[in-house]
């Protein structure tokens, strides 16, 4: 099972200069939460924005078209075929964490999203595509305000894609 993990501005905006928009401790809780454990998918320039390299007690899947890149404790994928052949009929829950061409390219055949909303807009250069909600059915939200901690209001909203 392929799902998708995000957190969105209002205007779609998900990253600026191969970084986070925001620092929401709350939604990197839930993110650790949900992903430890799993599979986590992403693309080079992703992983190369961690800032301690793969994240810990997961398996951690890097797409690169350079066959010479290796970085350790993930494994390397070179395309989205890869992706789909090896992760996608699996009954094991697999994340895809970005970036937005990534997001792109799986949104089609991903079964769920575990969407953050960011209450706010934000001046960006990657933006996550699209979400048509016709194919999708919200199977829980839960809303927070900004607080000392977390700087905007945000939104979980998880979505299933319908059968």
């Amino acid at each position: 099972m392929l799902s998708i993990i995000v957190a969105i501005g209002e205007n779609g905006a998900i990253g600026k200069n191969n970084d986070l928009l925001w620092r929401l401790p709350g939604d990197l809780k839930r993110f650790k939460a949900l992903t430890t454990g799993h599979t986590i998918i992403m693309g080079r320039k992703t992983f190369e924005s961690l800032p301690n390299g793969a994240l810990p007690n997961r398996t951690n899947v890097v797409l690169t078209r350079n066959k010479s890149t290796l970085f350790s404790d993930c494994t390397i994928v070179y395309s989205i075929k890869d992706i789909i052949d090896n992760y996608l009929n699996d009954e094991n829950e697999h994340f895809v964490i970005g970036g937005g061409e990534l997001y792109k390219a799986l949104l089609p055949y991903a079964n769920r999203i575990y969407l953050t909303r960011v209450h706010q807009n934000f001046e960006a250069d990657t933006f996550f595509p699209a979400i048509d909600m016709k194919d999708w059915i919200i199977e829980e939200e839960n809303s927070f305000p900004a607080d000392e901690k977390n700087e905007y209001a945000y939104t979980y909203i998880n979505l299933k894609k319908l059968e």
